[in-house]
């Protein structure tokens, strides 16, 4: 949830939205706000959609958002339609935040199909108004010009994807156009030179004849091609065939002809019973799920009285069926009882057998998707040139091979495992010895400089390197022996001093080393203990916080489900209440409240709408009648005006009275103005 609110304000803070939330600022946003960001962005989708929800109804917005989602096709991620319809309804986040992830991701893709809605969304006709003249003849005309839309907007599309442009057409075009008459300029010398050749119409039916058969030639070759291709189509299907053929009659090998039968017949009764008793109770499932759902559908928006009386309903019904329980369970007598059994394990039986019809469509599915698999590979293995199929005793010893090829395989594994495991320890028991070490000699250093002997493992470290590079000096450097032997007698003097002061605090090292390795002992299994205990606890954890999380979802749906009830049952009180005064005033002796009755109201619609049809249908025949005359007369018209138009551009191009050719100064010409007229 916290990724998906993430994404939702991320998306809300790019254009055209700009909308400034942050993740608690929009999880804290009431109801309203909600449902106007998700209206904000259907919008987006759809302009039509473009309305504050506040100067609208709830029940007018939650069926104006329904029909958009039904529009673009959005699949609620649950199966409860009634708790998906109240959690819009009343703007659950919970439903809500789905819902604008989906149209973020899809958002280009929306507005093309909320584009392509408005014009290939059906109008459903009742079939009364149907069975009027023409109506079904414009359906149809309509229903083809929604085929011709599709086509063209798929042609659109199409042209839009190529990557064509109008310029670059438009240059080709004129480019071709050049060509086009550099081509005839060309044909007309060529002709010209031709006519001047003696033979020149035997060698130009000599041409039309090559170029003929080079064209056949061409023909020919695509046809050859189109056979070698069917050729090769056949030659596969006949190998398929003869793979079938083969396997068929291994099958029937030893097989008798009671068993063949005996399997036919188990054949014929698993088939027989899943047309007959199972197909139907799934068809009729399928038609029950369907007829609610278009109850659930056809259904208003329910208010809270309406599920505060279905819920009372409910219970009473509840009731009533325990007291009938319990009534039948005091009034029982064995028979009963033994027919009881003799159901329940009839029901079990049954059970049993939709579950092996069931299992045994799956295995037949599986199956054949498995036959095709291998036929499929099968060829593949033949057209890329590879080796045929093992079958029989060469594929069980391939098998055989396989087998202790993979337990060697896997013991080399294993003792590669456990090498690397070996390996583990022995470096992680390196990395400690070392970091020992250094905690030693740090702590011989400290020990040093309070007993007042620094530098004794330095000046040990230095004795190391002169005795090492004393041999090599001893030849050089003969005049300094004595010397370097008094110099070492004084340093193994001031060594013996060192050692023999060190000596009381080395002894005091040794109980203190063996007591921090016990102590190092304990703290490694102190360690484990608390490492195993904490995974314990925190796999405990994890299991509490889904089942917290997994009863706060159930119980948000309850409540958005009870909320939902509620108001479908204040609806519906609020519908039988119309109902009672309805059938209240219909029944009342007052002439003036039956005129309030909506059957009246609806009777005086109704005749006035056939009246008004009868009037535009006399109105349509009288059109009918009309048309071809004027037709004729618009005809008319438009021939006098492009007469008339005729004859203002000649006297235009004649230049009025002193341009006319043939009329001199002061005459009359043969057309004249006569105030703002053309007078003929």
């Amino acid at each position: 949830m916290s990724e998906q609110l993430k994404f939702v304000v991320q998306e809300l803070a790019k254009e055209p939205f700009n909308k400034k939330y942050n993740l608690i600022s929009f999880d804290s946003l009431e109801q309203i706000q909600l449902l106007q960001v998700l209206n904000d962005v259907l919008a987006v989708v759809d302009p039509k959609q473009q309305i504050d929800i506040r100067e609208e109804s709830s029940d007018q917005t939650a069926i104006r958002i329904f029909h958009m989602l039904r529009v673009l096709k959005y699949k609620p991620p649950t199966e409860d339609v009634s708790a998906f319809r109240s959690g819009i309804v009343q703007g659950d986040k919970f439903v809500i935040y789905p819902i604008l992830e989906w149209l973020f991701r899809r958002i280009p893709e929306l507005k093309k199909r909320a584009y392509l809605a408005h014009f290939l969304f059906k109008i459903d006709v009742p079939a009364e108004i149907m069975q009027e003249d023409q109506i079904p003849e414009l359906y149809s005309q309509y229903e083809e010009l929604m085929e011709q839309f599709k086509d063209l907007h798929k042609q659109s599309d199409n042209l839009k994807n190529s990557g064509y442009n109008t310029a670059e057409i438009r240059k080709d075009i004129s480019n071709m156009e050049d060509e086009k008459e550099q081509l005839n300029k060309r044909i007309e010398r060529l002709k010209r030179k031709v006519e001047s050749h003696p033979n020149s119409q035997t060698m130009m039916n000599v041409a039309r004849n090559l170029r003929m058969e080079r064209d056949r030639e061409k023909k020919l070759a695509e046809q050859r091609q189109e056979q070698s291709t069917l050729i090769q189509h056949e030659e596969q299907k006949i190998r398929r065939l003869q793979q079938q053929l083969h396997d068929t009659r291994q099958a029937g090998v030893g097989a008798t002809p009671q068993s063949l039968l005996q399997r036919l017949e188990e054949e014929t009764r698993t088939n027989k019973y899943i047309v007959t008793e199972r197909l139907p109770k799934d068809l009729l499932a399928r038609k029950k799920t369907l007829q609610d759902l278009q109850k659930v559908v056809a259904e208003p928006a329910m208010g809270q009285s309406d599920l505060d009386r279905l819920l009372g309903q409910i219970q009473e019904l509840n009731s009533e069926i325990n007291q009938l329980i319990e009534k039948r369970m005091r009034t029982g007598d064995p028979t009963d009882d033994k027919s009881s059994l003799f159901k329940q394990q009839a029901a079990i039986i049954a059970h049993k057998k939709e579950a092996a019809v069931t299992m045994y469509r799956e295995i037949r599915e599986d199956y054949s998707r498995c036959m095709q698999e291998m036929d499929q590979k099968r060829e593949v293995v033949k057209e890329s040139g590879g080796g045929e199929v093992l079958k029989g005793e060469d594929f069980k010893r391939y098998v055989n091979k396989l087998r202790s090829k993979s337990t060697i395989y896997k013991k080399k594994r294993q003792e590669i495992a456990e090498l690397r495991a070996e390996y583990g320890v022995l470096s992680r028991t390196e990395e400690i010895l070392r970091n020992r070490d250094e905690n030693i000699n740090q702590q011989l250093e400290l020990v040093e400089n309070k007993k007042g002997v620094a530098g004794y493992r330095q000046t040990q470290d230095e004795l190391e390197k002169v005795s090492s590079v004393k041999s090599g000096l001893d030849d050089r450097k003969g005049k300094t022996l004595e010397d370097i032997s008094d110099m070492v007698q004084r340093l193994t003097r001031r060594i013996a001093e060192k050692k023999t002061a060190l000596a009381p605090i080395i002894k005091e090292l040794r109980p203190m080393r063996q007591k921090s390795q016990e102590l190092t002992g304990r703290h490694e299994e102190k360690k484990q203990a608390y490492d195993t205990a904490a995974a314990g606890l925190e796999s405990n954890m994890s299991k509490l916080e889904q089942e917290v999380r997994a009863y706060r979802e159930e119980v948000t749906q309850d409540e958005g489900r009870y909320h939902y009830l509620n108001c479908m049952i204040n609806m519906l009180e609020i519908q039988q209440q119309k109902v009672a005064e309805e059938m209240k005033a219909y029944t009342s002796a007052d002439p003036y409240a039956r005129k309030k009755t909506f059957r009246d109201i609806f009777q005086r619609k109704i005749q006035e709408q056939e009246n008004l049809g009868k009037g535009l249908r006399e109105q349509q025949k009288s059109v009918r009648e009309s048309q071809v005359p004027s037709m004729r007369q618009m005809k008319m018209w438009k021939d006098v005006q492009r007469l008339m138009e005729c004859k203002q551009r000649c006297f235009d191009q004649t230049g009025g009275f002193a341009g006319s050719a043939g009329v001199g100064y002061g005459e009359a010409p043969p057309a004249m103005l006569e105030e703002d007229r053309l007078v003929m």
